[in-house]
């Protein structure tokens, strides 16, 4: 029987030429060929000043499944219930909502302009009950 390794994506897969005509058959496990996982999120990370009043955002990660890892500084910390980011198309958007005192579940719903490189979006003051246009540019 003739046996033949073959590297593929960092996974070794064997192929066995075999039976009477000589059919081969591939052995492979599914998690042998990585699936892109690249979702540019990304470009997310870093800190983003809200610089009408000084706020801070600090985007420390973006899994590729949307799951975003924040602070939210005024100045001090403010709690983030969840944040979370998604993609339409090639529109990245981020979600943060923010949960303390005088911050009953207000949000943040922003664009990623990536010519720009900011963050722009609408602040929902739930407090108040009003919606403010907000920019957030990347501190460097």
């Amino acid at each position: 029987m003739l046996a033949v390794t073959v590297a593929i994506a960092g996974a070794v897969t064997l192929i066995r030429a075999g039976g009477p005509r000589g059919a081969a058959s591939l052995a492979m496990s599914p998690a042998a060929v990585p699936l892109a996982t690249d979702s540019g999120f990304g470009r997310l990370n870093g800190r983003w000043l809200r610089p009408d009043g000084g706020y801070v955002l600090e985007i420390r990660s973006v899994e590729a499944g949307g799951a975003v890892d924040a602070v939210y500084l005024n100045p001090r910390p403010i709690n983030i219930a969840r944040a979370q980011a998604t993609r339409d198309d090639s529109t990245m958007k981020l979600l943060v909502e923010l949960r303390a005192p005088g911050y009953p579940g207000s949000t943040y719903t922003l664009i990623y302009d990536q010519q720009r490189d900011q963050l722009s979006g609408a602040y929902f003051q739930a407090a108040m009950g009003q919606s403010f246009e907000v920019v957030f540019v990347r501190m460097r």
